[in-house]
């Protein structure tokens, strides 16, 4: 039966298109150096775990405590035990199509990026648009919005589609324009912006809500696409030790493709959902927030709302002009009456609010807001803010109040802090991504990546929470130092307060009694390795609900 049960579990970690079976009886995993945050909020570390049947935790055994009898035992062979990682902010279906069609990401100039373009097309003469995302003109040095032009004489027999890197503006060839039937005559939509020449024709690049203009005439993907789509995000998410995700921006065709891999067993992570939509939202959800599905691995409670766009396409709504551009203060997407009447809708039915905001004026509205309907939607709201990038120092002790949640994303800082530096200018920063003044105020965290805007990478998260420095250790000393917070509250924010964030706490994100056994073996401690090292981690081993889902 040993025997039996070991080749079970050989063969669910060597696949991720089928769930594996869970564990037969009670199992010890013993001789680990276990690291979790506890009930109470603080660490607790311990030696052995034994979980269920049902793939719940039984119990968490300290050095020197007495073993159960089990059916089963597994050396872990002194390796460090975690908290499988909950990142609680991610595109999901947006990380596999990012990871299958055209990658800029990593390109370090307009020169590059044109080459990768040129290449791929060449590469896939089958494909009718060429789409991809990760293109950034700020990481270019390239001090302006890329043309269409420019993309003309690398690709011009297709329609060319690229989306930034933070998602909030897209890049087309004259191709993709014409397609849409966008000219100049076309005007700005409400919320959005058309990147114009000399002479009003658009120059390539469309901002925000003006994204649809050109998006609504490509095709939509088949779906199959979605499905391969979606494994693919499993194992980018999988390879990091993600084991639980905040979805942010669910559409109707990504919970058709959730449902579908959950319906075949092939559904791994935890999907907590926020609607992209209230059409999605009430099609699926109907009255109030779904149950837990397929174990606790798929929910849809909220809904995302866009208040504004992002710094690096001067979307973000700002109460001062840009630095390096008086004459913007920003996109604003919503009014505030819109976003009181949105937020007030889904607080009726008892669903989350969602939030983005990411300028100082953005964040003092939704605060504003947050303010006004805590009068009435009494209760346990966990109102969330996505990103709270730059909060007016006078506004940070809003953050403190009606159980606010920030929900924020370590890597953008140290991605952003150039970029950041040029667009607020240095009288402005205090206040930027204020990670430790949203936990002195009283507020609640929750660290995610925003991926693919950022990589899906929590261990590169929790470096940068706790030092507030990019991969090659700049600048010195940490950005804005006084923003850091300790290695404990990062990694509650990759786990527990991720959890909470979604009202996922008691299914997952603790190694607790009752709570899911998703845990990771990895080659480090985190509350006692260097950032270099913390970004270094191997994940060795990856199980969700007492089953090896990866590794050795």
């Amino acid at each position: 039966m040993r025997k039996l049960r070991f080749a079970v579990t050989a063969l669910a970690a060597t696949s991720l298109l089928a769930l594996a079976v869970p564990a037969l009886a009670d199992t010890l995993v013993d001789n680990v150096d276990g690291v979790t945050i506890g009930e109470d909020g603080k660490v607790k570390r311990f030696t052995g775990l034994v979980f269920d049947e049902d793939g719940k935790v039984v119990a968490v055994l300290a050095r020197g405590e007495a073993r159960p009898k089990v059916d089963y035992r597994l050396d872990g062979k002194g390796r460090v035990l975690i908290p499988g990682m909950i990142d609680a902010h991610v595109h999901v279906m947006d990380i596999g199509f990012g990871a299958l069609t055209l990658d800029l990401s990593e390109t370090t100039s307009l020169e590059d990026a044109l080459a990768k373009i040129k290449a791929f097309a060449q590469d896939n003469p089958g494909r009718p648009w060429i789409l991809g995302r990760g293109w950034n003109q700020e990481k270019w040095g390239l001090g302006r919005f890329p043309t269409a032009a420019e993309l003309d004489a690398v690709v011009a027999d297709r329609p060319v589609w690229l989306e930034r890197a933070d998602n909030h503006a897209n890049w087309g060839n004259t191709l993709a324009i014409t397609t849409a039937g966008v000219t100049a005559k076309t005007p700005d939509p409400s919320g959005g912006k058309i990147i114009r020449d000399a002479k009003g024709a658009p120059a390539g690049v469309f901002v925000d809500n003006a994204k649809a203009l050109v998006g609504k005439v490509v095709p939509p993907p088949r779906p199959e696409d979605r499905d391969l789509a979606f494994a693919k995000a499993q194992d980018v998410l999988l390879a990091k030790g993600v084991t639980a995700v905040a979805d942010m921006g669910t559409s109707m065709a990504d919970w058709g493709a959730f449902r579908r891999a959950g319906d075949s067993g092939r559904l791994q992570v935890r999907i907590m959902a926020y609607a992209n939509s209230f059409e999605t939202l009430e099609l699926v959800a109907g009255p109030e927030p779904t149950g837990w599905l397929y174990d606790d691995r798929l929910r849809m409670g909220g809904i995302k709302l866009f208040l504004d766009g992002a710094l690096g396409s001067r979307g973000a709504v700002l109460k001062a002009p840009y630095h390096d551009d008086a004459g913007a203060k920003g996109l604003p997407l919503l009014t505030p009456a819109q976003l009181r009447n949105l937020m007030s809708r889904a607080s009726m039915d008892n669903f989350q609010s969602a939030v983005h905001a990411i300028g100082d004026a953005a964040n003092a509205e939704v605060l504003a807001a947050i303010e006004e309907l805590s009068e009435s939607y009494k209760g346990d709201r966990r109102w969330r803010i996505e990103h709270a990038q730059i909060v007016d120092p006078v506004d940070l002790p809003r953050l403190g109040k009606h159980g606010v949640i920030a929900s924020m994303q370590p890597l953008h800082q140290t991605s952003d802090r150039l970029m950041a530096e040029a667009r607020l200018g240095p009288d402005r920063l205090v206040g930027a991504y204020p990670w430790r003044s949203v936990m002195t105020v009283g507020g609640r965290l929750a660290f995610g990546s925003d991926a693919p805007v950022e990589p899906a990478d929590p261990f590169a998260g929790i470096a940068a929470a706790i030092s507030r420095t990019d991969a090659s250790g700049e600048p010195f000393g940490g950005w804005f130092p006084q923003e850091t917070v300790s290695r404990e509250t990062a990694l509650a924010g990759f786990t527990s307060d991720a959890a909470f964030a979604g009202f996922a706490e008691g299914r997952f994100g603790r190694l607790v009694p009752g709570e899911r056994a998703d845990f990771l073996l990895v080659d480090r401690d985190p509350l006692l390795a260097s950032p270099d090292e913390i970004r270094s981690t191997q994940v060795i081993q990856v199980w969700i609900g007492g089953v090896k889902v990866r590794g050795e």
